[in-house]
């Protein structure tokens, strides 16, 4: 049986996922937070892209004992996706070789637990848009933002499935999507 691919990403109205801390302004409610830890709690392997790998693998493996996101984050697997990182990279990581695509096809088909791919842009779209990610989860902001979109003018006409959707008490949406079969 495969594992249960999710990845979640904050975005803004005009589709800006990149640096939502830029933006994003606070505005994560209760819902929110039941809505991570349903999502994060069966994960047992994380794909990362090498600059949020780089950023996190700075800040979490030092964060407070008692902070709940570093007491999921630091003991999980993490799968990084890098052309330019070399050696041991620490922190239950290993860089993943050759195509990222195969290889979450791979890792989706070994092992028990869900996997999350936790970003950045470039790595949730093309493992989204290959069909390895079963479900696409977007926390939407009620604000406009500014950097890269999750889907640019690169990406041809896809069509999605909605499969949930949420109205939260601090004005966000939650969408979950998954690529629309055909028919």
């Amino acid at each position: 049986m495969s594992r249960l691919v999710t990845a979640h990403l904050f975005n803004s109205v005009n589709g800006v996922a990149e640096s939502p801390d830029q933006w994003q302004f606070g505005a994560f409610g209760p819902e929110e937070g039941e809505l991570m830890g349903r999502v994060i709690g069966p994960v047992t392997d994380m794909v990362l892209g090498r600059k949020l790998f780089q950023e996190w693998s700075e800040f979490w493996p030092s964060a407070p004992a008692d902070d709940p996101f570093a007491q999921f984050i630091n003991p999980l697997r993490k799968h990084v996706v890098t052309s330019t990182l070399d050696g041991d990279l620490g922190w239950n990581s290993t860089r993943i070789e050759g195509d990222p695509v195969e290889y979450v096809r791979g890792l989706r088909e070994q092992g028990e637990g869900d996997i999350s791919v936790g970003g950045g842009v470039e790595t949730v779209r093309s493992l989204f848009l290959a069909g390895v990610v079963d479900r696409l989860i977007l926390t939407t902001h009620p604000v406009v933002g500014a950097g890269r979109r999750l889907f640019d003018d690169s990406v041809p006409v896809t069509r999605l499935e909605l499969l949930d959707a949420v109205k939260t008490s601090a004005g966000n949406v939650i969408l979950t999507y998954a690529l629309r079969g055909e028919g």
